[in-house]
């Protein structure tokens, strides 16, 4: 596969739903399009929650947005599984820390359960898997939940949602319950 090939597949799921086969269809303009919005919500989030301490705790958004405006179709870039498994993430991360602190096993704990809660609930977001290992090592309270976390997530999903839809004729799928 050449590089004109992958950057075909940007807001794109790797499959075309309709006949299980490979899709490398994509023109330019959804490309920048992608982009655009991509490089307007991480902005708008890093703006938004950006101090002194919270930058690491950033950067699974960084991996969100790229899932949001590059793999529209895909389960994780779906509502249920951004907010859960950014928020499930950062919690079990944080109850963690709080009741076992900061060893490298808590960790490891951590970050396993979350992966386990992410599967048994179907919200799997792969870029969420950092936060149980940042809440950890950065000795995060309850509040972190809603700065820079909530806020974060809140911000990129916005954007997205209003980018998606200023686009003619295209509307993303956009789950938040389990079918």
């Amino acid at each position: 596969m050449n590089l004109g090939e992958n950057i075909g597949n940007i807001g794109r799921s790797s499959f075309d739903h309709k006949d299980g086969h490979r899709s490398h269809k994509r023109n330019l303009g959804d490309v920048i399009w992608s982009a655009i919005g991509a490089a307007v919500a991480i902005g708008l989030a890093l703006w938004l929650v950006t101090d002194d301490h919270s930058m690491l705790l950033l950067a699974s958004l960084g991996g969100s947005t790229v899932f949001l405006f590059a793999l529209t179709d895909a389960e994780a870039a779906q509502p249920r599984a951004l907010f859960a498994g950014h928020l499930g993430g950062a919690l079990i991360g944080i109850l963690c820390f709080q009741f076992f602190g900061d060893a490298l096993w808590v960790s490891v704990v951590a970050l396993v359960l979350t992966m386990v809660v992410m599967v048994a609930t179907r919200t799997i977001h792969p870029p969420a898997g950092a936060n149980p290992l940042l809440m950890v090592q950065h000795h995060a309270n309850f509040l972190a939940l809603l700065k820079p976390v909530g806020l974060g997530v809140l911000a990129i999903f916005l954007v997205d949602m209003i980018w998606s839809r200023l686009r003619p004729g295209k509307r993303y799928r956009r789950e938040w319950i389990i079918r």
